[in-house]
């Protein structure tokens, strides 16, 4: 997209949140257990980052992704998303559009103050894999024909907007929950540069999202386990 657009891309990034403020809510919503089991999974993930470093920069060297922020365009750092500094940064940069990827989800209130469309790259089929981690939650379930992304309109729900592309494809030997998303972003790039382009100059269709519908989380470390051993879905 950098290399795409230049000094007329404005990146904007937040700060990641906590895992406490995580755990925290999580255990509002799934009781303690659970969420202590989501935390276990988040803490093997970044291990897993870790101990798969060489691995990693590997695969980004052969794919070519770009994982630091380019020179060629303006950072503007904000607490979140939903801050009033995000609200002040945007009404400054008064943007054509604005590309969300990997942030905390926008509240209807900080929706409504956007000056143009927003769009959403989500790491998951759309309706059916919302949520966290669809990628692996799609082959655990059983269905390898739905590991792929979406690029849709955001909207008041997580990941309900109407879809605009949809990309799928194949698990590279060796992936798991720790490296499905470098597989997912490699595989829609040029969706995410298709969608830009068609929202520009108007002429790109949204969808409606059809059939099941359902939100998913980190499964808890147990159950990750279990599924890895038995569905051999990692």
């Amino acid at each position: 997209m950098a290399a795409r657009y230049g000094n007329a891309l404005v990146l904007i990034t937040e700060d990641p949140d906590s895992k406490w403020d995580i755990l925290a809510r999580r255990a509002r919503k799934f009781g303690w257990w659970n969420a202590t089991g989501q935390l276990g999974t988040m803490v093997f993930v970044r291990l897993g980052k870790l101990a798969l470093q060489s691995r990693i920069r590997r695969y980004i060297a052969q794919q070519r992704l770009e994982v630091e922020l380019p020179r060629s365009c303006d950072v503007v750092k904000v607490p979140s998303v939903n801050s009033e500094a995000f609200v002040r940064a945007v009404s400054d940069l008064q943007p054509d559009l604005i590309f969300l990827a990997g942030c905390r989800v926008m509240t209807k209130a900080t929706l409504s103050r956007m000056p143009c469309p927003v769009v959403n790259y989500h790491a998951g089929v759309t309706p059916k894999y919302r949520g966290m981690n669809g990628g692996y939650w799609a082959l655990a379930s059983g269905e390898p024909d739905q590991f792929g992304s979406t690029i849709h309109i955001v909207d008041e729900g997580i990941d309900t907007g109407p879809i605009l592309e949809q990309t799928r494809c194949l698990p590279e030997p060796g992936d798991s929950i720790i490296t499905y998303p470098y597989t997912l972003a490699a595989a829609s790039r040029a969706a995410c540069v298709k969608v830009v382009e068609g929202m520009l100059a108007g002429h790109i269709d949204a969808l409606p999202g059809v059939g099941q519908s359902r939100q998913w989380y980190h499964p808890p470390i147990w159950q990750y386990l279990w599924t890895g051993l038995s569905a051999r879905a990692w």
